[in-house]
């Protein structure tokens, strides 16, 4: 059995799952990487469940992304999503390709639907071949062992280097009927997602055409995923996908702005920053949940491309690690970014305590800076003083603990 790592002191506990009608979930043993410890995930949908999408832009995707991309182009729907973890299947050639078509079609077999109805994932180890065989040889299982409230068994499932799973569940109305979104995600390290997060499954009974649901997703993916870093580095494998039973009965949704809804987009928002901020807290040795806020910035676009260049910093994320108020490398931080920047007009806040306003250092209560950055949860401000322009991102510290993570990981 792998060697389990330290439970993040970051960690959540998993909030109370409860069964979505239409899906039914499992996770089994199929000894890919890991033994002694679940390593497949299968969930089957009702029919006629449609399902949205977004994934990696990657340009070394995994072999699963553009069956997945190919699927979700031919038909608006889904009937099973297959995930093993313990090996990408990246950069895996044709043996890549074989995995994917022999899994996708016995899920399609055992399961009676339309093979472009199975979506897959891999997560895990890159340049490896895929022993494809022993996901066939534990499907028989993970089919007999398909229930309801299988929530926790599948988060379990496809965690990697992850030390907690990780979930969140909303339930919302459209109109007069109330529906129930539930999802999971999974992700530590290789994160800095550029269309979502490393995996990310959520589902929802109510009942939503595919073009409603894609855009939803598309809405709700950028002041979430797209906007947690980890490490800087964009995941192979990075996918997460919104499925729809159609099994709550309310009114007809033509369009993803009806205002019918209005809570079901809020709460599918917040379901989604909820689970990509569980990524950062299970951040590969982090100790720290650091936000970045930018304001004042020439514009939107220009302020998180700032945010990401302070939350990728070694020397701002190390820093914070060893808990010394540095503010100067988010000063750095900034100038490198590229982006419009006067020195003379920037100021820095870490948490409440203003340490710079523009372009020079500024009285602050040291102690409680110090005592402030003892802290789990950390806020760095920087204001440009140029324009309207804000966002937000999150990341973690930098510790030792990501090094033995990494420098170990295919042993």
């Amino acid at each position: 059995m792998a060697k389990p790592y330290p439970r993040s002191p970051l960690a959540l506990s998993l909030p109370k799952l409860t069964s979505i009608a239409g899906v039914r979930l499992s996770g089994v043993e199929a000894n890919i990487r890991y033994s002694g410890r679940t390593d497949l995930m299968l969930v089957e949908f009702a029919p006629g469940t449609t399902a949205a999408g977004v994934y990696t832009r990657n340009l070394c995707p995994g072999a699963p992304i553009p069956w997945c991309r190919r699927a979700l182009a031919s038909t608006p729907h889904a009937r099973a999503l297959l995930v093993n973890s313990g090996n990408a299947n990246v950069f895996t050639g044709r043996a890549g390709e074989e995995a994917v078509v022999a899994c996708a079609g016995e899920v399609a077999h055992q399961l009676g639907c339309p093979v472009e109805d199975v979506f897959l994932a891999s997560t895990g180890v890159i340049g490896e071949t895929l022993p494809y065989k022993k996901i066939l040889s534990a499907l028989p299982a993970a089919i007999e062992a398909l229930h309801d409230d299988g929530w926790e068994e599948a988060a379990r499932a496809i965690m990697t280097t992850d030390t907690f799973p990780k979930a969140a569940r909303r339930e919302v109305k459209i109109g007069s009927t109330t529906v129930c979104l539930q999802g999971i995600a999974k992700g530590s390290g290789m994160v800095a997602p550029d269309m979502a997060t490393m995996l990310a499954y959520v589902a929802t009974d109510a009942s939503l055409p595919q073009p409603v649901l894609q855009a939803l997703l598309e809405e709700g993916v950028g002041p979430s995923f797209n906007s947690i870093t980890v490490d800087s580095d964009t995941s192979t494998s990075d996918m997460l996908m919104l499925f729809a039973t159609g099994q709550a009965e309310h009114e007809e949704i033509g369009s993803h702005e009806d205002a019918a809804l209005a809570e079901f987009r809020t709460a599918l928002k917040d379901l989604l920053h909820e689970l990509a901020l569980l990524v950062v807290r299970d951040g590969e040795g982090a100790t720290k949940l650091i936000r970045v806020d930018v304001q004042e910035a020439q514009d939107d676009g220009s302020a998180r491309r700032i945010a990401m260049a302070i939350a990728n910093s070694p020397l701002v994320k190390t820093a914070i690690a060893g808990e010394d108020a540095n503010w100067g490398r988010i000063v750095m931080a900034v100038g490198k970014s590229g982006e419009p920047a006067d020195r003379d007009r920037l100021s820095i806040a870490i948490g409440d305590h203003w340490v710079a306003s523009q372009g020079s250092v500024k009285d602050h209560d040291v102690e409680a800076l110090n005592a402030y950055m003892r802290q789990q949860e950390i806020t760095i401000t920087a204001d440009l003083g140029l324009g309207s322009g804000r966002a937000s991102v999150w990341t973690c510290d930098l510790t030792h603990g990501y090094i033995d993570i990494n420098g170990s990981y295919r042993s």
